[in-house]
């Protein structure tokens, strides 16, 4: 007689699950597939990621007792299933959106996410944080870290496992292995884990398991009953020789993530051993749903689409990502010694047309940002001009490496700043308001923040061909609205005298807001002047000596305010009133969000 069928929503979640039977949670995991889909195709957001981590997060939630056992997600975007399963069920349409449950985990939104997860490589040290202080406590629970390959590309995990190895404490090390992070896994340590995926020397004996479950107290004989019985779960669950055994791991792997039964029987094992233990799950990225399955790189993060064919509703080519991609690779054919660099952000940055086009002058280092520049540093050391294209929130691991490795020995080299600015719905870890304060704080660094497609064509050419040392060139994330008069284009500063006593400043996208505000204030009997940075620092002082003059300077920066141009001008110009960004800013719609910074109005 079949199971007794159950509807995800009439659960007390997460604790019901543990009284489900197998075939009862292979259907809770088709519904929340179905979940998944449906928000994000409304929504957008991480969709390929979730859907491969299904059946591993209901077995975490079987085995382990969240919240007294710890959960940390290596970047939140494969943790969707955990908050569906975590008491957000009944907000989850609301993924995203202001006011909504956020894209990442929160320990402020849930008891159950144990650690902010924003950017990736982190969760074995947080863990292991975790995991040492409930040591200290007497608490005997566990702190489990779980991670996608991807970010065994980021050298942080290998610092953190480099301690938690021979830290004695009760942690566990899951690797979520589905070859992809964002682009498709580059370097040793893919090559190294596909082998390990692919490899039979796991069906050697079945003795070597059973020796350890012999030891286990109090479980290992029932679990290695469960393995006996199980095919599948006996030849995957198996110690191997690896570099994580030499670390100081128990090894356990490569489980089936898609099969409760097997990573449950894998789960238990580890959570018996109470040491650091490193399992091994293969999943595959967009598991359920064919589009994402066959282009998991597209629908790693997606804006709305429609389900039933899969195609998004956002035209990607038109984005200032795509123009500096573009323009970049003509500027290859010209010059042979530009190359490109990413950070496992290939298509997110645009550099797709230049990698196939100048494959061997093309790098992705992976998630490994501060390599990238250090390894910028080297290039430009030999004569070449690297371009390192990077979101705002990821250069922020750069600085010390910005500092030591590029800005002190002066050799040419370009950061294009994708996402500069408010990017919107993944919130508070990706918002890109930092860049300028921290990138003005370097010695010799020139920066310049174009507002429309044809100023970031002129300024990445200036960036490139004319200047020394390191220069940024910095955007905002998707496409060009402005509708301002652009005749005058160009990579300085640009300055509307209209005879008024009042003047607005600012850079970037928020200028045709300043043009719209003017043209408004202009209706109404207020003339208001205008200057549009171009080249935003250093601070030109022909620029101050311009705003000295009048009564009263209105800047309107999508920033930080400590650290930033407007606190700079105001330092020296006693009339500048600054409007930035103070804080960190939740996930939303970037209009709404602007709007409510009072940086999308300026009347």
């Amino acid at each position: 007689m079949a199971d007794k069928k159950i509807d995800l929503h009439k659960l007390k979640l997460p604790y019901d699950l543990k009284r489900l039977s197998i075939s009862q949670c292979e259907d809770i995991c088709a519904q929340i597939r179905s979940i998944l889909i449906e928000t994000v195709s409304e929504n957008g957001g991480h969709l390929a990621s979730n859907l491969g981590t299904v059946e591993l997060t209901v077995a975490l939630h079987r085995v382990f007792d969240s919240p007294k056992d710890k959960i940390v997600w290596d970047v939140g975007h494969q943790a969707y299933t955990h908050k569906i399963l975590t008491g957000r069920l009944d907000r989850f349409d609301t993924l995203r959106k202001e006011g909504g449950i956020s894209g990442f985990c929160r320990p402020d939104e849930s008891e159950h996410d144990a650690f902010v997860s924003g950017h990736s490589s982190n969760s074995i040290s947080a863990a292991l944080g975790i995991a040492t202080a409930m040591k200290l406590n007497g608490d005997k629970h566990a702190a489990i870290a779980v991670m996608g390959d991807g970010a065994f590309t980021g050298g942080m995990i290998f610092e953190g496992l480099n301690n938690a190895g021979k830290s004695d404490t009760n942690m566990i090390v899951i690797l979520n292995y589905n070859e992809m992070s964002i682009s498709k896994n580059v370097g040793g340590m893919a090559k190294y884990l596909s082998e390990m995926r692919t490899k039979d020397s796991y069906k050697k004996t079945k003795s070597a398991v059973e020796r350890v479950l012999d030891v286990t107290p109090v479980v290992g004989k029932p679990i290695k009953k469960a393995v006996r019985e199980s095919k599948n779960a006996f030849k995957n669950m198996i110690l191997h020789s690896t570099m994580f055994e030499d670390l100081g791991f128990e090894y356990i792997g490569p489980l089936d993530g898609h099969n409760i039964e097997e990573l449950e029987a894998g789960l238990r094992a580890a959570k018996s051993i109470g040491k650091p233990v490193f399992v091994h799950v293969n999943t595959v990225k967009g598991k359920g749903y064919a589009p994402a399955e066959e282009n998991p790189g597209e629908y790693h993060g997606v804006g709305k689409f429609e389900i039933a064919t899969g195609n998004p509703d956002v035209v990607t080519a038109d984005s200032f990502s795509s123009v500096m991609g573009k323009e970049l690779c003509r500027m290859g054919r010209q010059n042979k010694k530009i190359c490109a660099v990413t950070a496992a952000m290939k298509y997110g940055t645009g550099l797709q047309y230049f990698a196939k086009s100048f494959p061997e002058r093309f790098f992705d280092v992976g998630i490994a940002e501060e390599h990238a520049v250090t390894f910028c540093g080297g290039l430009a050391s030999m004569g070449y001009v690297p371009v390192f294209a990077v979101y705002s929130t990821f250069l922020q691991r750069d600085y010390d490496q910005l500092i030591h490795d590029l800005a002190i020995s002066g050799d040419h080299a370009v950061i294009c700043v994708d996402r500069a600015g408010i990017v919107g719905s993944d919130g508070e870890t990706h918002q890109g308001i930092f860049d300028v304060s921290f990138l003005t704080a370097v010695p010799n660094i020139v920066i310049y923040s174009p507002s429309n497609y044809k100023e970031l064509e002129l300024c990445l050419h200036k960036a490139v061909e004319e200047e020394k040392g390191t220069a940024v060139v910095r955007y905002p994330r998707g496409s060009d609205k402005s509708v301002y008069d652009k005749t005058d284009c160009g990579t300085g500063y640009e300055y509307k005298d209209f005879g008024g006593k009042y003047l607005i400043m600012t850079y970037g996208r928020l200028y045709d807001n300043a043009y719209k505000a003017a043209q408004i204030l202009k209706e109404q009997g207020i003339v208001c002047d205008l200057i549009k940075l171009v080249k935003i620092f250093p601070i030109d002082k022909q620029i101050t000596e311009t705003v000295k003059c009048y009564d009263r300077v209105f800047f309107f920066e999508e920033a930080y305010f400590s650290g930033s141009l407007s606190e700079k001008y105001a330092a020296v110009c006693k009339n500048v009133e600054s409007t930035a960004i103070h804080g960190f800013v939740k996930h939303g719609e970037s209009d709404a969000l602007l709007d409510e910074l009072g940086l999308s109005n300026f009347s």
